[in-house]
């Protein structure tokens, strides 16, 4: 048996066979660090998983008893993405962070990890940390359709309809408060790329809301993004596209499917419920400040 303790490695590979099971374990809360992986793995993702040095992305697991108990990625980006942690556990990680010269840009976690990550950061280093993203996730219970279901189906998006899709999701960016270029150019970069998307059409074949799944890895599922224009809105349409993919990514195998709200946003948290989204946890991410002192 290894010592307890966190291991780190660059090799995507290597990571894999220590913790893959673990973040199986719990596909439904590991929904972020399973897909980005995933991206990783597919497609090379940022810096390519086979770089190193600096462009690198940067993996770990948490060891206790001959068992892994927690993991995390960090990404040339900067910020971990860490699964859960206790307070302790989470103080030691940062000491053994900054032992190693590893300095994360943030940390993105469920609220009580990030938040407990964030604080002994800035008592190991004197970082502060500024709150950014944060959002409620949720995991489907029993699909529920909406009554009445809204006159028109769900389709695939054609390839021919990638400029309409690239507005939309440009749009959805806006509305959320995301700051990204979302065009022909950038679109392999950007979050919205790898997904599987489905157009809500009323009966004249006009689309009126549309909504992305990404890839099914660790047997689950994310809905995102989901996105009606302002002028359709309060019809039923996000409903509507959101159980078909849901459906969709049940028939495809999928054991878990999930999705993150705004948490003040009432109107798609009750929606959500309605169709048989229960909530699980809520998530959110710390931006570190340069630090007053280096060890």
């Amino acid at each position: 048996m290894r010592p307890d303790g966190w291991y780190l490695t660059e090799d995507l590979d290597d990571f894999l066979a220590r913790a893959w099971d673990f973040l199986c374990s719990r596909p439904a809360p590991h929904t972020t660090p399973l897909t980005a992986i995933e991206k990783l793995r597919t497609q090379g993702g940022e810096g390519g998983a086979a770089a190193s040095g600096a462009g690198a992305t940067v993996f770990g697991w948490l060891e206790e008893g001959g068992e892994v108990r927690a993991a995390f990625l960090r990404p040339p980006t900067g910020r971990l993405t860490l699964t859960a942690l206790s307070p302790g556990q989470a103080d030691r990680f940062a000491a053994h962070l900054v032992g190693l010269g590893v300095r994360p840009s943030g940390v993105l976690s469920d609220e009580e990890t990030a938040t407990a990550f964030a604080g002994a950061w800035r008592g190991h280093t004197g970082a502060a940390h500024v709150r950014g993203w944060g959002a409620r996730l949720h995991r489907l219970g029993t699909l529920t359709p909406p009554q009445p279901v809204p006159a028109g189906r769900g389709r695939p998006v054609g390839e021919r309809e990638h400029g309409h899709l690239m507005r939309w999701c440009r749009e959805f960016a806006a509305d959320v408060g995301e700051a990204v270029t979302v065009d022909a150019a950038s679109w392999a970069g950007t979050r919205f790329a790898e997904k599987r998307y489905t157009f809500w059409e009323t009966p004249d074949g006009t689309p009126v809301a549309m909504a992305g799944a990404n890839p099914l890895v660790g047997g689950q599922v994310r809905i995102d993004p989901v996105y009606t224009p302002a002028r359709q809105r309060g019809r039923g349409y996000a409903g509507a596209v959101t159980v078909e993919v849901s459906r969709a990514a049940l028939a495809a195998g999928a054991t878990e499917v999930v999705l993150f709200t705004d948490p003040a946003n009432r109107t798609s948290n009750a929606l959500y419920r309605r169709i048989g989204y229960v909530p699980l946890a809520d998530f959110c991410a710390y931006d570190f400040t340069c630090a007053d002192r280096h060890p």
